[in-house]
């Protein structure tokens, strides 16, 4: 596949690159081509030797600890000595001072509303645009199309009116208890009218009001016939929309046809590991996506049930305050924006060396310049903030070098310093280990704090491969280092002052399909003291966000304040399992998980370039998947394999059979090729295998080297 270069300066630079920045990109801003090309040459020819010395670094130092493990085999792991070696190779940084976080002009979906938060691949523009649109999304809906009501038509295609009953009833039952009437119940309500800036509730022609009167904030329509009222609760909010002659209110005598909940409050618009972007091609429907959310004018035509239908971005939405003032409540999602981590190179951009650019440089240039947009109209960011959430990186000095990154795009983009803020994934073991110490490096620019269980577990498994076989990956979560993992990232963000400035946050819910179970436990997450906590759907915001209502998450961190702080030797407890007994059995079916999801995350990401999945497992449960599960399937295998637990022609043998499966579980798709077919020209199957068999020497266990490779192959096949 050849690329057509052109040379600007001391860049060779991809046409469809050069074309966007140059005729869509700064289209529009006070930044001309000749300037941001100029700048970006200068800048990544500066920081390109600083990228690939961190990189080295990583290197030597999982070298330093994988001799020993090596030369302490066999030997109880004492922590004391285990602290000292990993002081001494520069792992375990020396902690500084207290000090709190300076980060100004954050806007309040971060500072002070706590909310779910959505995760969207931005190579989707229809995904972009329902995550963006996400704000608000209808309860009603919601509840109806998922496991958590339960009737014989289980929200199928056909209406089931006594379905619909049991939503109403949910509902009201959840305003009973968080927007109490006082003398009756909602369930028993038939009308509302506005008298002196007060919400009435009729009842047979009896007046009522709410116990807390503070909680209506406003109405749409008449005062004495509204047709939706505004309520607020720990700062969210929910539209009850009136309207007798619809539907869905054909039973309802308060004339209630819908209840809106505020719901995503904030989103990723992910560049990194939902996405399969490999090239100048792929990069550019990102970044173009991208734009179009800061310009505001992104939209798509798609055809539905055979009507042709456009999508775009909601407008705010309107009403009448309690004081008579016409007011607007946002109507879009906060969007903040993922850029990929330190490690990988992309071809987009070749420097005068020949080499490829380091594509998280590129990135912080070019999704800030998209965002220059939206700093001149405010529909985004409130406050003039540019969100970049930065992922995979390992300790304070890296930390600094992003800090380095964003100083030099202000400075290109005539930018404040600061302007840009960044979100620490605090999802690689060196980070957790030195989090204080990787907060203070991004101190006036961090607005969030987010653990990854997902990420954070493949790098214990890499950085601990020479320790011993790991112990099963069900039983990850219940080891100890994780509960310290968890603790240690909402102290140590508490104590540099994040609550009410910065938000602490927790990972991804990853069965989409399974919101009944998501309802009873995710609030974990809250009472853990995470303000922002991930989800894969609008309808999973919708759901996770009567969360809120229920925990105030800022008084649960006023009292976590105070506990004793998670212990670094818990930590840094290796999860392996101490001489292992399990039977073959046992051990086949560990690897056989693994694999099948393994494979039916991969096939689809090297044949079509799909970077997030809903895969079904073996007991075809749709679970998420994305690079991050990846990451621990292949590593865990790669360790089993590594410690003798399992052999290669054990694995071979139990990915042909799985490949089967896949194959199986993906016959409808019209565009899948099946790996089984012939395993020795399948590149997808052959990319899956490496993925274990390489995956001890692959760069801290990342898959991404290996997907882009191959990724790169098959679209080469295809032209």
């Amino acid at each position: 596949m050849k690329k057509n270069y052109i040379d600007v300066n001391n860049l060779k630079i991809s046409s469809e690159l050069l074309d966007f920045v140059n005729e869509e990109l700064l289209k529009g801003t006070d930044i001309k081509p000749e300037k941001f090309w100029l700048g970006f040459d200068k800048c990544v020819h500066e920081l390109s030797p600083k990228n690939k010395e961190l990189i080295k670094i990583r290197e030597d130092i999982q070298k330093k600890i994988d001799e020993w493990h090596i030369k302490n085999k066999g030997n109880e792991i004492k922590i004391e000595e285990y602290k000292k070696f990993l002081k001494e190779i520069g792992y375990l940084k020396d902690v500084g001072p207290d000090f709190k976080i300076e980060t100004l002009n954050v806007d309040e979906e971060i500072s002070s509303i706590a909310g779910p938060q959505l995760v969207v691949p931005i190579m989707n523009a229809r995904y972009a645009l329902n995550a963006a649109n996400a704000r608000w999304v209808s309860l009603y809906d919601s509840l109806y199309g998922t496991d958590i009501i339960e009737s014989e038509e289980g929200g199928g295609e056909r209406y089931d009116p006594n379905r619909g009953q049991e939503v109403i009833k949910y509902v009201r039952e959840f305003f009973d208890i968080h927007f109490p009437i006082n003398g009756t119940s909602w369930k028993n309500i038939s009308g509302f009218k506005i008298f002196k800036s007060n919400l009435i509730i009729l009842k047979d022609d009896i007046e009522y009001k709410l116990k807390d009167q503070n909680k209506f904030i406003g109405h749409r329509g008449d005062i004495n016939k509204p047709s939706a009222i505004i309520l607020k609760n720990n700062n969210l909010h929910f539209e009850i929309i009136i309207n007798p002659k619809a539907f869905s209110a054909a039973h309802d005598i308060a004339g209630i046809s819908d209840v809106i909940a505020e719901s995503a409050v904030s989103t990723i618009c992910d560049n990194e590991d939902s996405v399969a972007a490999v090239d100048a091609e792929d990069k550019v429907i990102c970044y173009r996506n991208w734009l179009g959310l800061m310009k505001g004018d992104l939209k798509i035509l798609f055809e539905k049930n055979g009507k042709n239908l456009e999508r775009k971005l909601n407008p705010d939405r309107s009403y009448i305050s309690r004081d008579g003032k016409g007011l607007k409540l946002h109507g879009r999602s906060l969007l903040l924006v993922r850029n990929v981590g330190h490690l990988m190179t992309n071809p987009s951009i070749l420097l005068k060396d020949g080499t490829e650019v380091p594509e998280g440089i590129m990135d912080a240039f070019i999704t800030s310049a998209a965002a220059l947009h939206d700093l001149k109209k405010r529909k985004n960011s409130r406050a003039g903030s540019i969100y970049i959430v930065k992922p995979k990186m390992h300790g304070p000095d890296e930390c600094a070098f992003t800090d380095l990154i964003f100083t030099k795009v202000e400075e290109t983009l005539g930018l404040n310093k600061y302007d840009i803020k960044c979100g620490i994934m605090d999802e690689e073991r060196r980070t957790s280990a030195n989090l204080k110490e990787c907060i203070r490096a991004l101190k006036n620019r961090v607005f969030f704090i987010n653990t990854g269980f997902l990420d954070r577990t493949g790098d214990e498994m890499h950085t601990s491969m020479e320790a011993g076989p790991m112990i099963k990956k069900g039983d990850m979560k219940s080891s100890k280092w994780i509960e310290a993992y968890e603790n240690n990232n909402v102290d140590i963000g508490l104590k540099c002052g994040f609550s009410g400035i910065a938000a602490v946050g927790k990972g991804m819910w990853a069965a989409p399909d399974e919101m009944k179970k998501m309802l009873n436990e995710k609030i974990g997450h809250l009472k853990a003291g995470a303000n922002c906590a991930w989800v894969p759907s609008p309808t999973a915001a919708s759901l996770h966000a009567l969360h809120y209502h229920q925990v105030n998450v800022f008084d649960v961190q006023k009292n976590i304040a105070s506990r004793p702080s998670a212990k670094l030797d818990d930590l840094l407890t290796i999860p392996v399992a101490n001489r292992p007994n399990w039977s073959v059995d046992e051990i086949n079916t560990e690897i056989s998980n693994s694999a099948q999801t393994l494979l039916g995350y991969v096939v689809r990401w090297i044949d079509q370039g799909v970077g997030c999945s809903k895969v079904p497992d073996r007991s075809n449960t749709f679970l998420m998947e994305d690079r991050a599960t990846l990451r621990i399937s292949s590593q865990h295998i790669t360790n089993w394999l590594h410690h003798g637990i399992t052999t290669k022609i054990q694995v071979v043998e139990i990915m042909k059979q799985m490949a089967k499966v896949v194959d199986k579980q993906n016959k409808g798709d019209k565009n899948y090729v099946n790996m089984s077919d012939d395993f020795d020209n399948s590149i997808a199957f052959k990319a899956a295998c490496d993925l274990i068999f390489k995956g001890k020497e692959q760069p801290s266990g990342y898959t991404e080297p290996l997907l882009h490779l191959n990724r790169l192959k098959k679209k080469t096949s295809l032209n």
